[in-house]
């Protein structure tokens, strides 16, 4: 059986998650905090990332990567779609999603989750770089009600899985939401994934669990 290691805090780990559970493939979470530095860990994840998974072949790290690893090993769940070109088209929102707004957006998690502040350099790049990429993000999502149109496809897992990150973390530390200044109601289209799909649903419920165990842990601390 797949193992998913990783935390339920992680976006890119419940992106793994949310396949899995989407698609009835049978697996079993690992439960393994951040930082990673066991080298017995890192041989699994090189760059003491999550998530990784353990299979029977071996071990792999990077979500993109698992993903499509699953979408080989299990070409019956067509987890990307039939066509050539609409699965290039998914990938393409996929790549612009994760690499051209959430990886930018990333330099302001420290600051939202607690820790150092963002300083007023950092704040100022990254608005300038996310307010151009989101505009490139919204000529390519349809949100109709799916991020590619009318079907749920693999870009709305990975549009669930980040971009709400991205819309609290704009609002928390710029004092601007970004994608809500786009036109980009990413509340109103979680609302909806949470009400339709029972692996979201299951995500949440184990986020707050998860959110709520770490809260415990650092007023114990």
């Amino acid at each position: 059986m797949i193992q998913l290691h990783g935390i339920a805090f992680s976006n890119y780990y419940n992106k793994v998650k949310f396949i899995l559970l989407e698609h009835g493939i049978a697996f079993e979470e690992v439960r393994v905090m951040l930082p990673i530095k066991d080298e017995a860990t890192l041989a699994r994840s090189p760059l003491g990332k999550i998530p990784f998974i353990r299979t029977e072949e071996g071990d792999l790290s990077e979500s993109q990567a698992i993903a499509e690893y699953l979408a080989a090993r299990f070409p019956d769940k067509a987890i990307f779609p039939a066509d050539p070109f609409e699965a290039a088209k998914v990938r393409q929102l996929t790549a612009v999603l994760e690499l051209h707004v959430e990886l930018v957006a990333r330099e302001l998690y420290p600051q939202m989750l607690g820790g150092p502040m963002a300083s007023d350099e950092t704040k100022v790049r990254v608005a300038r770089t996310l307010t151009r990429n989101v505009a490139g993000f919204k000529r390519i999502a349809k949100f109709a009600p799916y991020a590619c149109g009318e079907t749920f496809t693999f870009a709305d897992i990975c549009t669930y899985a980040s971009l709400p990150l991205v819309g609290l973390a704009t609002k928390n530390v710029l004092g601007r939401d970004l994608l809500h200044e786009a036109g980009i109601d990413w509340k109103a289209y979680v609302t909806r994934i949470e009400q339709e799909r029972p692996a979201a649903q299951r995500i949440v419920a184990d986020r707050k669990a998860e959110m709520a165990a770490l809260s415990g842990a650092a007023k114990r601390a």
